[in-house]
């Protein structure tokens, strides 16, 4: 697998393109995110939602249309690809798939799996494809999603800590802002965040 990733937009949100057997998915296509996935892309063939921020969902509709590809979409933040009361100017966009829960698809043999983690906001997921996990603001580089937005959960966050805390190996870990890191650093630094939350 090949990983590439361009910070997007004012709040520098990481685009991935993850490339498995010639197969190119395109991870949380923010502000101005069109052009660079374009030229990056050889046979996209899915569009995934880590969740619904404008800052990780401001292309979905564009890409959909230019590359003719399914949106896939955590079901609980569907309602926020309608609109943002941030970003009152969000293209909307509707997903062709609505994720539920944790759940596995398969590509022609490339497994995607969505983790449903809450808190941050309803539909909170992270992705792992291969030996990767696309954590979109669940988890960051010794940090966590703020909890403190329109929809956001602490208790939430604290349930999803502790799930987080479960799993029993290790993959590098992609957020959605900032450097990589891997579930077992940010597993040693759970029990902080449960406390304070």
């Amino acid at each position: 697998m090949t990983i590439k990733v361009q910070p997007m937009g004012p709040y520098q949100t990481n685009c991935y393109i993850a490339t498995v057997d010639g197969k190119d998915f395109i991870i949380d296509p923010g502000v101005d995110a069109t052009e660079w996935v374009k030229e990056n892309v050889t046979n996209p063939v899915a569009i995934l939602n880590t969740h619904g921020h404008f800052d990780h969902v401001w292309s979905n509709a564009e890409l959909q249309k230019d590359l003719g590809v399914k949106l896939y979409t955590p079901q609980g933040d569907v309602m926020l690809l309608q609109g943002s009361g941030w970003m009152p100017d969000l293209p909307p966009s509707t997903p062709d798939v609505e994720i539920v829960g944790d759940e596995e698809l398969d590509f022609d043999g490339v497994k995607v799996k969505f983790r449903h983690f809450p808190g941050h906001c309803p539909g909170c997921s992270t992705i792992e494809i291969g030996d990767a996990m696309f954590s979109g603001d669940f988890i960051f580089e010794r940090s966590i999603g703020r909890t403190d937005f329109p929809y956001s959960s602490p208790e939430d966050m604290k349930k999803s800590l502790e799930k987080f805390k479960q799993i029993d190996y290790d993959k590098t870990v992609y957020p959605g802002h900032g450097g990589t890191t891997t579930i077992k650093q940010e597993q040693k630094n759970s029990d902080y965040w449960i406390s304070i939350l």
